[in-house]
């Protein structure tokens, strides 16, 4: 790789910079603000600066990186699409389901290398969750539970959580775009899932115009029931699940990349690296979509099973309004 980019000048396009100059350290690395606007300070791991989509496709960069707000992503991967440059958009693939089908059909159109950045897939506990599904160690799935939460004022410490893309919802915040990685997974180890029930719901805690916790009851294709829950209030960062099946029952835990099984045998510990460098998620999945462009085997997100998730939400955002406990407590 010769020439590289990545656009948007947030938390995670400045994460990007920085592996991109450690995996390709010779390449000229071109940044591009979400707005087109040229920053007056200093961008790091940056060597150039550009204002446009177009001032990208000029240079012929040869890989793209999409991290601006999921509402700008469409209009930004698109024309680099069509000139043929491979593209990596962070989650969610968009903000909505018109994006999406605009994606796919530019992407259907130019067969450019495209992938989407859910970067748990590579989490080492995550690949291992796969495989023992596929194994079938639980038998017949009866029910999970699958739980996020992470108070959003502690994202970004230096920031005011209010200004940031999460709290803001003409940039695609709101719990349900911003933690849809649990959508992602569970789709990718469940399959398709249909959904029952939503909640929706705005505290006065934080003084959002977007939702800051979600619960959703969904099934499966063999009628396997399924909560979910997301939510930017707990203190103290949560992210686990429970699978229940007829052999037992599987714990995976997120943060401490950990997998347990208990059954009648009791507890087996099946995975655990509670010590693994969380950034290697990151890397391991430009070098997998650089294998990708260069047709070679790889594990990279498809556009189509991205935009499953961006359907869902868009479905359960029709269907459960955001109810505000402030309102309740007024009234």
């Amino acid at each position: 790789m010769d020439k590289i980019a990545v656009v948007g000048l947030g938390n995670i396009a400045n994460r990007h910079r920085q592996n991109l100059k450690q995996l390709f350290p010779q390449a000229h690395l071109y940044a591009m603000s979400a707005s087109g606007r040229i920053p007056t300070e200093a961008v790091s791991n940056a060597d150039h600066l550009v204002n446009s989509i177009q001032a990208l496709i000029e240079q012929q960069v040869q890989l793209v990186i999409v991290a601006s707000p999921a509402p700008f992503h469409a209009s930004h991967a698109i024309p680099l699409i069509e000139a043929g440059i491979p593209v990596l958009i962070e989650k969610p693939v968009t903000a909505s389901v018109d994006d999406s089908s605009r994606l796919q059909e530019t992407a259907s159109r130019y067969q450019t290398p495209i992938s989407v950045g859910y970067c748990l897939r590579y989490l080492p506990s995550a690949l291992e969750m796969k495989k023992i599904f596929a194994a079938g160690k639980l038998g017949r799935l009866y029910h999970a539970n699958v739980e996020i939460g992470q108070y959003l004022p502690d994202w970004r410490p230096s920031k005011d959580y209010r200004a940031s893309v999460s709290a803001q919802a003409e940039l695609g915040g709101g719990a349900l775009l911003e933690l849809s990685h649990e959508l992602d997974y569970t789709l990718w180890l469940l399959g398709e899932l249909t959904l029952e029930h939503a909640i929706l719901r705005q505290t006065e805690e934080l003084g959002l115009d977007v939702e800051d916790s979600a619960d959703l009851m969904l099934s499966t294709g063999e009628k396997a029931v399924v909560h979910v829950h997301l939510d930017f209030l707990q203190r103290k960062a949560y992210r686990q699940c429970r699978f229940v099946g007829s052999k037992g029952a599987l714990e995976w835990d997120l943060i401490g990349n950990e997998i347990r099984f208990i059954s009648t045998q009791g507890i087996e510990v099946l995975y655990s690296e509670p010590e693994w460098d969380k950034n290697q998620m990151y890397t391991n999945m430009v070098m997998d979509f650089v294998a990708q462009i260069q047709n070679q085997p790889n594990q990279c997100v498809p556009l189509s099973e991205a935009v499953k998730s961006i359907a869902l939400i868009e479905q359960i955002k029709l269907r459960a309004p955001i109810m505000s406990t402030s309102d309740d407590l007024k009234g």
